[in-house]
């Protein structure tokens, strides 16, 4: 696929899969069937509104200083759907009554802070863009997105999901779309969709081992836990470190993630499987991590960073892509010789892309 045609590629991504949300919609609990049909309702509006990529940013004139500060605005639309809604907290204002509100300000603070510290990017779009979050949506919306302009958060439905909110890592995964959008803009479909996921997954986790000040070996390396109500048999959405040990529940089914290409999943449903076979790359950076030990950012982050924002990754990369351009990215940053080489050729051939 030419790089001309990528832009117009429609982008609409989700923290929870529509495959998670096709299970649950089939429920004989009519309240939560209800739930997840509205929401997959919802969605599909939504995508068919984003028929367009946000196209990369304009950068910044020479010599224009770009401010260390985020610029954040939380919105509630007070259960509607019209966006961005009323304005409830700017950057710098005190503390919302709104536990929600102070969740969302805190988590795009702590994305802005990751990326900056981490690898001197300021903010989404390297050029300081402001960071908008609307929170309150819908009703018993069970989904957060990000829209190409901002970040939306449902408040769950209190039963199988609850406030989108709650885990930065989901605050996270979803801006992560946004950086990925102004950098290899990878196309939302197949394996490229894959890595577009994979991405969100990375650097949600490292953005919450980074709030934390956690290790590789301390890290949950878990997707929105403490998303799941407390009658789902189940820990997160996701798991980098065990993909497809997530969840095993009545209503949301089985995680169907593979950690390796032996169980890669052939579908047409999820833009060919983009929340599934992510759990192919996740797992493979779980391993690069662990291996190296210490700060996951420090090393086997600015390794991915490096590839995703190099300028060598196409719109249509594939996992092998992925795979070389990373090896590459870590001899052009260590050396050939050296733990980080040699940890990301053992991983890849681990999850059966050496």
């Amino acid at each position: 696929m030419d790089a001309s045609h990528a832009h117009h590629h429609p982008v609409f991504c989700t923290v929870v899969p529509p495959h998670l949300l096709d299970k649950i919609a089939q429920s004989e609990d009519t309240r939560r069937a209800d739930a997840a049909q509205r929401t997959l309702e919802q969605d599909s509006l939504l995508r068919t509104r984003r028929r367009v990529t946000t196209v990369r940013g304009i950068a910044p004139a020479l010599g224009t200083p770009v401010s260390d500060e985020p610029r954040r605005t939380i919105y509630d639309t007070q259960h509607r759907t019209r966006l961005p809604g009323k304005k409830v907290r700017g950057e710098g204002e005190a503390a919302s009554k709104d536990a929600t509100v102070n969740r969302a300000y805190a988590g795009l603070g702590a994305t802005y802070e990751l990326f900056l510290k981490g690898f001197g990017r300021h903010s989404i779009d390297d050029s300081g863009l402001a960071l908008d979050a609307s929170v309150h949506y819908g009703e018993d919306y069970n989904n957060a997105f990000w829209d190409g302009q901002q970040m939306v958060f449902g408040d769950g439905d209190g039963d199988l999901f609850l406030d989108f909110t709650v885990s930065v890592d989901v605050i996270g995964h979803e801006l992560t779309h946004g950086v990925t959008q102004y950098t290899a803009n990878l196309e939302y479909h197949g394996q490229s969709g894959a890595l577009n996921e994979s991405m969100s997954d990375v650097f949600g986790s490292l953005i919450k081992q980074h709030s934390l000040d956690q290790t590789a070996e301390d890290a949950d390396w878990l997707i929105g836990a403490g998303l799941l109500g407390p009658n789902v048999s189940g820990v997160a959405l996701r798991s980098m470190k065990a993909p497809g040990t997530a969840y095993d529940d009545d209503e949301l089914g089985k995680d169907p993630q593979p950690a390796t290409m032996d169980d890669y999943v052939d579908t047409a449903r999820d833009n060919g499987g983009v929340h599934i076979n992510s759990g192919i790359p996740n797992h493979a950076f779980y391993l690069v991590a662990t291996e190296l030990g210490g700060k996951a950012w420090e090393r086997a982050g600015r390794i991915w960073y490096d590839t995703l924002t190099g300028g060598e990754l196409a719109a249509d990369a594939d996992f092998k892509d992925f795979a070389r351009l990373s090896v590459a990215a870590a001899v052009a940053r260590y050396g050939d010789g050296g733990a980080e080489h040699q940890a990301l050729q053992k991983a890849w051939s681990t999850v059966g892309l050496g």
